[in-house]
């Protein structure tokens, strides 16, 4: 029997190691949908462009792949079967009606919990120890669709997004591995989703990095490690300048109001309740730094 006809949809590190892992298993891959990059992000993660080229594989990076231009080119490639790895863009039902076996997603987190955009961030953020990847079925609703196969992975109390996202990419190779054979075959798993767990988060802009100071330590060191290096990073206003913080750990509470520097050095700042030590740091258009930060004085307050 014919290798089915894959096409794949996909981008970032999830995208490049679920396309490769396609690839080594002998899949016919027909096509590649990919994005350009954008200038004005940090690209820190591998180019599935680069890969399918390598291996000659066609690649296509439209805008919306839901034109009618798009869907008849897509109907001529006669694909069996559709996958989705970190794709950015929605995919429409008329795209998801075309392979014989199916359209599957690759998604980061144990679905339905975080459902959306930068599920990893968000877990991280939230305090989670735990989250993981869940291979589903595509249907028009995001991230909705019968489950697949997942695999949890651990998140550690001092990783960051980027550690936590490295592991989740292993994860997602291992569990498209597990079930390629399956679906190719048209056999594979499927178990509906449980509504009453589901919750959904929106995507992260730079400016949603800002921190308020009012809030538990805990929960600003949470942020501080969701959204640190690649990510745009934690900040706060001090007399109109920016400053990031790149890393900071909670110490026990001290007295002093949220957003008041209790200590230089070490550089200390008072949250509400518990303290944050700041070890790593950087005003906008400066070099990063570490240690106590010159131009703070005791009992600024920052944030105002």
């Amino acid at each position: 029997m014919a290798e089915p006809g894959i096409v794949v949809f996909g981008y970032h590190d999830v995208g490049y190691e679920c396309l490769d892992a396609l690839i080594q298993r002998g899949g016919r891959v027909l096509a590649v949908f990919t994005h350009r990059d954008n200038p004005e992000e940090k690209i820190w993660f591998k180019s599935v462009a680069e890969l399918a080229r390598r291996h000659q594989i066609p690649v296509y990076t439209p805008d919306n792949a839901n034109t009618s231009e798009w869907m008849t080119r897509l109907r001529e490639m006669q694909p069996e079967i559709i996958f989705s790895f970190y794709y950015r863009h929605m995919i429409g039902q008329e795209i998801l009606d075309i392979p014989r076996l199916g359209a599957f997603n690759m998604h980061g987190s144990l679905l339905p919990k975080y459902r959306g955009r930068v599920p990893i961030n968000w877990a991280v953020l939230n305090g989670e120890t735990q989250t993981g990847v869940t291979l589903h079925y595509m249907v028009k609703r995001p991230d909705a669709g019968d489950i697949v196969d997942q695999e949890a992975v651990s998140i550690g109390p001092m990783e960051t997004a980027q550690d936590v996202f490295i592991k989740v990419t292993v994860a997602a190779r291992n569990t498209l591995e597990r079930n390629i054979d399956a679906i190719k075959q048209g056999r594979p798993p499927r178990r509906p989703q449980d509504e009453s767990q589901a919750s959904y988060y929106g995507g992260r802009q730079p400016d949603d990095g800002r921190i308020e100071w009012h809030v538990d330590a805990g929960r600003i060191f949470n942020l501080i490690r969701a959204v640190t290096h690649p990510y745009p990073g934690a900040f706060t206003d001090i007399d109109g300048r920016r400053f990031f913080i790149w890393w900071a750990e909670p110490r026990p509470e001290v007295e002093g109001q949220p957003g008041q520097v209790v200590s230089v050095a070490p550089l200390r700042v008072a949250a509400g309740p518990g303290c944050l030590e700041i070890t790593k740091w950087q005003w906008r258009g400066g070099p990063e730094q570490e240690g106590a930060a010159h131009g703070l004085r005791l009992n600024q307050v920052l944030g105002e």
